[in-house]
């Protein structure tokens, strides 16, 4: 398992107030997670920690580009990230007694903690960027990004058929007028 060290913010030496960091992600980021459904994963993820005296906000702002299958035409295309995400870390005396909270937003570490690493909630959060639906977006014209032979199959597909209706069905027709 690769080390996620460059992930670990010792926030007990940063001042109160807003510090930046920024990460490149790759490919090799994701060997730690096991497979993904994406590839040539390029991301810039930009964190804007901002230390409290018992708590941090963290704005996340995710960037870049992966590689994904369309759900449509099964081609790979590039697919543009852009989205943000907001995190509050709280320190607490017993955090396993907070966990079972409800609100995703918020996490809780022990007081007696020092570092705390980002690269979970970068996993998280990148995966989050990547729509359920992977579809090719439209070129500059409007015409879909798909192959168009596999367009033009799906709407052979999608066709009726002709009039060779089975007779036996003919009679149920006249309850569609109703």
């Amino acid at each position: 398992m690769k080390s996620l060290r460059e992930f670990d913010i010792a926030f007990v030496g940063l001042k109160p107030g807003v510090h930046a960091f920024q990460y490149q992600i790759t490919d090799s980021f994701f060997e730690n997670y096991g497979p993904q459904d994406f590839s040539n994963c390029n991301a810039t993820v930009k964190l804007q920690f901002d230390k409290k005296s018992s708590f941090f906000m963290l704005k996340f702002e995710i960037g870049g580009t992966i590689t994904v299958i369309c759900d449509r035409c099964g081609a790979p295309f590039e697919l543009q990230l852009w989205d943000d995400f907001d995190q509050v870390v709280k320190l607490v005396e017993n955090p396993d007694e907070l966990e079972s909270d409800e609100d995703p937003d918020v996490t809780y570490i022990s007081k007696t903690e020092s570092h705390f690493s980002v690269a979970d909630l970068i996993y998280e959060f990148i995966n989050l960027s990547i729509p359920m639906q992977r579809i090719h977006p439209d070129d500059a014209s409007g015409k879909s990004g798909c192959d168009p032979k596999v367009l033009d199959m799906l709407n052979k597909m999608n066709q009726p058929e002709g009039d060779d209706k089975n007779p036996i069905w003919k009679d149920l027709d006249k309850f569609r007028e109703n």
